[in-house]
């Protein structure tokens, strides 16, 4: 088997999102592949909708339904347990992808010699393949085979995961998997997976369909979501200390958990929770003091950090209290004076 494609689904049977995505892999250039789809438990008419694909495509298409929702994380393990391809690459199931996506990304496999390939995406919010506006995934200087330096430019950016695909022989070999039950599985998996892999190459093409809708996780923040990318982040913390990796790259990893954990998370919240408390920006404090006390020294902290974030974190680790009634009456009068102009 060449490639497996796994496609975790959860309550994606509404406005033809599942059927766009799937109808996209069915008609793949490649041969010789697997789609593997993991119902996380849909109380809608997902598994009805799988069950068609399955039955229509026997020999390409198979499904698997989970009694209770692990998240994206425990849909893709499952996926991983049963996958036969050489290769495998992830999609989000409200995504879809050009018909020769995969051809292209294992051609470049081919050519090169590497173990992970990625591509570019493109935004759209409606269900075309007309190219909405165009994001670059990877840079090329982190392409090619994978030195030290290499290896730091993806622990700081390591990229969407759904938009590359994996030699299956690292991934078992070094026991990688995704944190299950949580959102923001690929903030851990990401960049951690990157330390295994020799050789990285990019397809320079926008051929990944990225969704925006409403009902993207991306688009609402709530106290539950922003507590998951701080467990994917502890998580990742944790994996790097026992796998070895901290010691060796420790201003990336501090940068990176830095980021995740705490920059991100904290001015996420402020901006966007409904009900912001001051329990959890003093969680946020607490957290990244115990496992990067001097995380403000960092260069990377120093260079890539917005300048007023920086301004803004410092009054917050002098005094919680005076940040945290500071920053919602400061974000009250910009949202004010918006709205007079």
């Amino acid at each position: 088997m060449r490639l497996s494609i796994i496609v975790p689904v959860y309550n994606m049977a509404s406005d033809g999102k599942l059927r766009f995505c799937l109808d996209s892999l069915v008609t793949q250039t490649i041969s010789d592949y697997e789609i593997i789809a993991v119902d996380d438990g849909s109380t809608d008419d997902s598994p009805a909708i799988l069950g068609e694909y399955q039955e229509k495509y026997p020999d390409k298409f198979k499904v698997i339904y989970h009694e209770k929702n692990k998240r994206q994380g425990g849909a893709k393990n499952t996926g991983l347990k049963v996958a036969a391809g050489q290769w495998v690459g992830f999609i989000d199931s409200d995504d879809w992808v050009t018909p020769d996506y995969y051809e292209k990304l294992l051609t470049k496999a081919e050519q090169t010699g590497a173990d992970m390939v990625g591509c570019d995406y493109t935004l759209v919010t409606e269900h075309t393949m007309v190219p909405g506006q165009k994001v670059q995934n990877n840079t090329a200087d982190q392409t090619g085979a994978l030195d030290e330096e290499k290896h730091k430019k993806l622990i700081l950016r390591s990229g969407s995961m759904v938009l590359k695909i994996y030699k299956r022989e690292v991934i078992t070999q070094n026991r990688l998997d995704f944190p299950e039950g949580i959102f923001y599985e690929d903030n851990c998996a990401g960049p951690l997976w990157s330390f295994y892999f020799n050789h990285f190459e990019r397809v320079e093409e926008f051929n990944y369909f990225y969704y925006q809708h409403a009902v993207s996780t991306v688009h609402h923040v709530t106290e539950s979501k922003c507590l998951d990318r701080m467990k994917a982040a502890n998580l990742f913390y944790e994996e790097c200390a026992q796998r070895g990796f901290l010691e060796k790259y420790f201003e990336e990893i501090e940068y990176r958990y830095t980021e995740l954990h705490f920059v991100n998370t904290l001015f996420s919240y402020m901006l966007g929770a409904k009900k912001k408390k001051l329990s959890f920006v003093r969680r946020l404090k607490t957290e990244i003091t115990q496992h990067f006390p001097k995380f403000q020294e960092n260069p990377y902290y120093q260079k890539l950090t917005n300048e007023e974030e920086k301004r803004m974190i410092e009054k917050m680790m002098k005094s919680t209290v005076y940040f945290f009634y500071y920053y919602r009456m400061l974000t009250m009068y910009r949202r004010w004076r918006k709205g007079t102009k």
